[in-house]
Parts: C-alpha cells; sequence; structure tokens
C-alpha cells in the first residue's frame, strides 16, 4: 500500500510551487511531495493591485480555468484549490472560473500552468516603442546597466531578498577602476 500527498508552497510576494508524490507512509509521501513542491516554485508577476496582470484561460487535462484581473478591494472570487493556489502566491483581487473537471488536483495543476503561462516585466520592456536616437555604444551599456538592476531589484524584492548596496564611483572623479590580473600558475 503506497499513499500520494499534495504538497502547496509560497510565499505570499509572488512564488508558488506544487508538489506531488507518493511513498510508503504518509510522513515520506508528504516529504518526498513539499521537496518536489520546493523544487517546482516559480515567480509570478503580480502588479499593483494584487491581481492579475491579464486575463487569461488555460486548459489542463478536463479542467479549464479563467483567471480575470480585478479592482483593488474586490477580493479572491475563487473556489477549491484554485484559491489556495492564488493565495499561497500572494493575489489578493482576482475573479476565477473553473469549467469542466471538479478534479481538486487537475484544478490546482491548470492554476499553476495558468499563472506559469504570464510574461513578466522583462517581455513588455522589450516591446515598449522608444524614439528613435542615435546614442554611442557607451549610453547604450550604460542604459542596459541600468535596466539590469532595476529588474534585480524587482525580482529580490518578489523574492523577499535584500539587495545589497552597490557604491558607484562618481562621474566627477577621474579614477577609473583598475582591473586585476589573474595570477600565473
Amino acid at each position: 500500500m503506497s499513499f500520494r500527498a499534495t504538497v502547496l508552497v509560497g510565499n505570499k510576494k509572488g512564488k508558488v510551487g506544487l508538489g506531488v508524490s507518493k511513498g510508503p507512509d504518509v510522513s515520506a509521501a508528504v516529504s518526498k511531495a513539499s521537496r518536489e513542491a520546493y523544487k517546482n516554485m516559480f515567480i509570478v508577476p503580480i502588479t499593483g493591485n494584487q491581481t492579475v496582470p491579464y486575463p487569461t484561460v488555460t486548459k489542463y487535462k478536463a479542467c479549464m480555468i479563467k483567471l480575470l484581473p480585478a479592482t483593488a478591494g474586490t477580493g479572491l472570487k475563487a473556489w477549491s484549490s484554485v484559491r489556495a493556489v492564488l493565495e499561497l502566491a500572494g493575489f489578493e483581487n482576482v475573479l476565477s472560473k473553473i469549467m469542466g473537471s471538479n478534479n481538486k488536483l487537475n484544478n490546482a495543476m491548470a492554476s499553476i500552468k495558468a499563472l506559469s503561462s504570464y510574461k513578466h516585466a522583462d517581455h513588455f520592456n522589450k516591446r515598449v516603442v522608444q524614439k528613435v536616437k542615435h546614442e554611442t555604444t557607451d549610453e547604450k551599456a550604460e542604459e542596459q546597466k541600468e535596466t539590469a538592476s532595476v529588474v534585480k531589484e524587482i525580482q529580490a524584492k518578489q523574492a523577499g531578498i535584500v539587495p545589497e548596496v552597490v557604491i558607484k564611483p562618481s562621474e566627477t572623479t577621474s579614477e577609473k577602476p583598475v582591473a586585476k590580473k589573474p595570477a600565473k600558475k
């Protein structure tokens, strides 16, 4: 005889994961499923209203999940395992609809699939139309560094990690950083 356990983990700040595993007893199944859930954790984009960025419909096996953004103060309008997934991910204002099967595991998997299908801010930043201007390669490199640092700060905030402080040399000083040469063998 074996036992199956389903574990859902999240930090309510934009990270959620689901794990399903079997074991000879309940405690072994739960520990294996929780390890799998932590391995399967991913970041979901949460807007300023604590809602999903845009409407989506996702199908997983016989289940179909519809997630719609909601205005602030609406609350979490979800049922069954979809509500648990959305709560642990950190959403507060979402409208949802479950169509098809009432199987709780398949509904949870469908909601995980729906959340993982959302594009992140990086995707939309690339698509923003900017004014065309002639820049030197130094200006482009500096702009890319600034964009990368902003993206890292956003990802760190979602992960709950405090970013380290970076001290930049002022532009008025004429000192240039000296590159260290690797030691010879």
